[in-house]
Order: structure tokens, then C-alpha cells, then sequence
């Protein structure tokens, strides 16, 4: 029979920890694979009956290589959880149902429902959001050098599942600028790397396509004003992608006079 090993990447995350292990049971094995937790989170995962490996942060990418290396000989299948999703038992069959195709496929997506400031969040593109996350041992991993929104690599096919896994994402609206302050961050790097200077109208036109695509496109008018302050927050902080990118060529520039 296949066997599936579930893996939770953590840090500090004793608020979820518990509660997403249980929905896991259904896995052969649940891995809890942690960054050096300074709370219970690694106390309450075992008196959950989850093992425990732990690893000091690098990268998000680098962390899951590693996991998947930590498996490697001891299971079939991986699926990859954050603490704060949830498996639904309608998704559990779902897998299992997947996981009996065998071998001919090298991974699968799962559709994710968002629920964003506690709102299931269905359009400006948090729906169906595919994540890569059920990955054969052996034929897939990530790539080193996506450090966020990390990308699957696989030896073999893609299969998809329709059964949403449940997200817990931004409790609040300080929770939401924080990251997407960092995300911003990292994207603006990207493009300093890439060699590409933010032009004039870049200021007016990408935050515009931005709301155009994620409250029109994405159809976030469906969630009201939900939908429409969530269309604004992304077309500001793709404006704001291009101000850090200026500053980035700012302070390269002066470096090289």
C-alpha cells in the first residue's frame, strides 16, 4: 500500500500546530519539521504524536528540500501543510483517491479557499489558487532559487485536485501589509536582478493593470467590498514595487560614479 508521510514546516506556530495535525490523520506519518521554535510548538506536536526534526531557517525552498531528504526511503508520497491550512476529510479521500493512480503522476495541485480577515475570499485571484503540494519521493522538488512563492520541480506528470484545501491566511489587515511589505521586497530585488529600470509610466499603468486584472479580470467584485479593498492593497503595493526598484538603481548608481 502507499504510503504518505503529511510535513508541516513551523516556527512558533503553537496557535495552529494541534489543530492541523489532526486533520492529518489520516497519513501514515506526520512530520513536523521545525525552524527552531522558541514556544510549544514542538511539545504540542509530539504529545500530538507527530515526529519531529528540526533545522535553523534558510530559505523556504531550502527548508523543503531538506524535508523531502529527511523522507527519502521512508515513504511514497509527501504532503506538504502549513500550519495554518486545514485538511478537509472530503480532501483526505481526495488524496487517497489520487495516490491510488500510482506512480503515473509526479505530483499534484490542490485548489486552497482563503479565508482572508476570517472572509472566504473566492475572486481578485485567491481562488482556486493551486498549490503543488502532494509530491511523489524521488521525482520532485523545489527550486533553490525561488526563496518566496516557492516552485515545484517535477520528474513526471501533474495532476490536479479540485477539493480546496482550507487556508487560514491574514487574520488581519497588520498581518496582511507585513507581508506583502516583504513580498514587495523581494519582487523589487528580482527585477533590480533581472536588469530592468522602472520607467515613468510604469508609476500609473502597472498599479492600474493591477486593479484592472485583480477586480475585473479576477472578478474580486464579487466579494464586495471585500474584493475591492484586497484590488486596491495589491495595486498599491505594485506601485510601491516600483519605488523600491528605483531606490535599488538609486543607490547602485551613486555606488558606480
Amino acid at each position: 500500500m502507499t504510503h504518505l508521510t503529511a510535513i508541516v514546516l513551523t516556527r512558533n506556530e503553537s496557535a495552529h500546530i494541534r489543530d492541523c495535525l489532526a486533520a492529518l490523520s489520516f497519513c501514515d506519518a506526520r512530520l513536523v519539521f521545525d525552524s527552531n521554535s522558541t514556544d510549544d510548538t514542538v511539545n504540542i506536536a509530539r504529545e500530538s504524536g507527530a515526529d519531529v526534526l528540526s533545522r535553523p531557517f534558510d530559505t523556504y525552498p531550502g527548508q523543503r528540500n531538506a524535508a523531502l531528504e529527511a523522507v527519502s526511503g521512508k515513504t511514497d508520497w509527501v504532503l506538504f501543510i502549513d500550519a495554518d491550512e486545514r485538511v478537509s476529510p472530503e480532501l483526505a479521500n481526495a488524496i487517497r483517491d489520487a495516490l491510488a493512480q500510482g506512480d503515473s503522476y509526479a505530483g499534484w495541485r490542490i485548489a486552497r479557499h482563503n479565508y482572508i480577515f476570517g472572509k472566504l475570499t473566492l475572486g481578485a485571484g485567491w481562488y482556486p489558487d493551486y498549490q503543488t503540494r502532494l509530491l511523489r519521493v524521488g521525482a520532485a522538488g523545489y527550486d533553490p532559487a525561488r526563496q518566496v512563492h516557492e516552485v515545484v520541480l517535477l520528474d513526471g506528470a501533474l495532476g490536479t485536485i479540485d477539493r480546496p484545501l482550507i487556508h487560514h491566511n491574514y487574520k488581519n489587515i497588520a498581518q496582511f501589509i507585513d507581508k506583502q511589505r516583504r513580498y514587495t521586497a523581494y519582487d523589487a530585488k528580482i527585477l533590480y536582478e533581472q536588469g530592468v529600470r522602472p520607467k515613468p509610466q510604469n508609476y500609473i499603468l502597472q498599479p492600474l493593470r493591477q486593479f484592472k486584472w485583480r477586480y475585473i479580470t479576477l472578478k474580486g467584485y464579487r466579494d464586495g467590498f471585500h474584493g475591492l479593498r484586497l484590488s486596491l492593497l495589491m495595486a498599491w503595493y505594485e506601485f510601491r514595487k516600483y519605488q523600491l526598484l528605483r531606490g535599488l538603481w538609486r543607490d547602485h548608481d551613486v555606488a558606480v560614479i
